[in-house]
């Protein structure tokens, strides 16, 4: 189909073929821009695609990808990472999809596998990927978001897109290093949406005052929020749970969408970062938010580790009953095992063995659970 795969890669020899393995059924035309490997990684792509290119690293994942996506043939291209591997792919709902959404951006869903604690996890976000190279581009040092190029807002639609993505799969020493990779790569480009939005104070007053429109100027502020937030997952993931903090809440000062996905996940990690980090007395305060952002298993989840942590433990079960109630969540488990098992372990706690014993049933075969039955057996 009329579709260029655009690739950017780099010493991923371990991926780069499962990645590619997976586009083969599909016409594709396939394009990798390789950005300094000193592995295997060029010889395995060209094994799939003879349009391979060299493209000289320099610290800016946009512009890595904007120059991939400018050898495309096509018109429009879907963007891929070397560790993410294709699961869904409608060719023929989607050739109709482009057809009716030509100035719009295809959301894909994208399903994130992962091993934390012994635990295999997984969650699940759209995300913008699909577009077409006239009308859009890549901007940011890192974590780069497609903007339109007149600078205009732009439309999104779901398409029938299924990827899997494993570059969070990591061992804590690899996951570190990713983190503080992407730590000064934020940094840089804070620094730098921070003077822009300095310089631009100035204009953009002038520019209320004479009631002339917002330009591309103004992006700066409102990309500012979203940095904070990546700054504080990277600091999350690198475990450092109160500098995320930080970031969370300097990124949440802003007056953001509380429908943006970003947001929400902000929100959430945010709850997370303050439990692990001792705070879990000062995440009592998402009870403010709870109209905002608690319909959904993943925040109500959240309230019941919120109140657990707080030894509010009717609020909490009760948070963890409501999560079971949704039919859908993001992160896997939230609205069924994984809700259970914190019941089971409050009434665990409580001494009420036979109500604990009846929720792990519940959780089928999560390994935490069974594991709480075998030593209830023992009791």
């Amino acid at each position: 189909m009329p579709l260029s795969v655009c690739i950017i890669a780099k010493n991923e020899e371990q991926n780069i073929a499962r990645c590619l393995e997976s586009l083969k059924p599909y016409d594709f035309e396939i394009i990798v821009a390789d950005t300094g490997s000193t592995d295997h990684t060029k010889e395995i792509a060209l094994c799939y695609t003879d349009k391979v290119y060299d493209f000289m690293w320099c610290d800016d994942f946009a512009a890595a990808k904007n120059f991939v996506v400018s050898k495309a043939s096509y018109t429009h291209v879907l963007v891929l990472d070397s560790d993410e591997f294709l699961e869904r792919f409608d060719a023929q709902q989607m050739e109709r999809l482009l057809a009716q959404h030509p100035g719009e951006v295809g959301r894909i869903e994208r399903r994130n596998t992962f091993e934390r604690k012994g635990e295999r996890q997984e969650n699940r976000e759209w995300i913008n990927r699909i577009f077409a190279k006239d009308r859009f581009r890549y901007e940011g040092r890192i974590h780069e978001q497609i903007v339109s190029l007149d600078g205009a807002e732009y439309v999104t639609y779901q398409t029938p897109v299924v990827i899997q993505h494993t570059g969070y799969d990591l061992n804590e020493e690899e996951r570190k290093q990713k983190a503080e990779r992407n730590i000064q790569l934020l940094l840089l480009e804070l620094a730098r949406l921070d003077k822009a939005d300095c310089e631009k104070t100035g204009e953009r007053a002038v520019r209320a005052a004479s009631m002339e429109p917002e330009t591309e100027d103004g992006r700066a502020a409102e990309q500012l929020p979203y940095i904070l937030y990546q700054l504080g997952k990277s600091y999350y993931m690198a475990e450092d749970y109160v500098t995320a903090c930080d970031y969370f809440s300097r990124g949440l000062s802003y007056d953001l969408n509380p429908r943006l996905e970003y947001v929400v996940d902000m929100v959430e990690t945010y709850g997370y970062a303050l439990i692990n980090s001792g705070q879990a007395e000062t995440a009592l305060f998402f009870e403010n938010i709870y109209d905002e952002f608690g319909d959904s298993a993943d925040f109500q989840f959240l309230m019941g580790l919120i109140y657990m942590n707080n030894a509010r433990f009717d609020a909490a079960i009760a948070e963890f009953e409501r999560a079971t109630g949704h039919s859908e969540c993001r992160s896997q488990g939230v609205n069924s095992y994984r809700a259970y098992y914190n019941i089971g372990v409050i009434y665990e706690c409580l001494g009420n063995l036979p109500e604990a014993e009846g929720y792990y049933k519940k959780c089928g075969d999560y390994p935490l659970a069974l594991a709480r039955l075998e030593k209830l057996g023992q009791i």
